[in-house]
Parts: structure tokens; C-alpha cells; sequence
């Protein structure tokens, strides 16, 4: 592998903005905000407006379609099956 050619990959903390929701990771992301994590070391602050935490897909308040689509409402209106 080449040197000084890949950035550095570290451990950083993700904080989902809209929850206030904080996981550690590794990643290659840089930011100069910092944070201390709960086994005392500081780490890089990356904020994310949207995580699994409050991603309507995993929480399971997703909307779901059931107007259906342009052929459904077509047999619907003329009653074909």
C-alpha cells in the first residue's frame, strides 16, 4: 500500500443531532470538535442530522403506501380484478 496517500483512520463519535443519540466508531471523517466518551478518552465530534435512532425505517414509523399505484387506481375505479 502507498504512504501518505490514505486518510487516517480513527475511532470518532457520531452524535444524531435530532435524537442527541451518540455512538463510537471507527471512521475516516475529520472534524476539529471534540468530545469526551464514557471510558474518559476525547474523541472526534461528527454530527449527523439522521441515524438508526431516528431513521423512520428502523424505528418502525415509516408510512406506509396504500394508495397504491396508477394501474391499481385504474382497476379499482372500473372494478376489474
Amino acid at each position: 500500500m502507498k504512504q501518505g496517500i490514505h486518510p487516517e483512520y480513527r475511532k470518532v463519535v457520531f452524535l444524531d443531532t435530532s435524537s442527541e443519540y451518540k455512538f463510537l466508531t471507527g471512521s475516516t471523517k475529520y472534524s476539529e470538535e471534540t468530545i469526551e466518551w464514557e471510558d474518559g478518552n476525547t474523541y472526534p465530534l461528527i454530527r449527523v442530522e439522521i441515524s438508526s435512532e431516528s431513521h423512520p425505517f428502523y424505528t418502525g414509523k415509516q408510512k406506509a403506501d396504500t394508495v397504491g399505484g396508477r394501474v391499481d387506481r385504474f382497476k379499482k375505479k372500473y372494478n376489474m380484478k
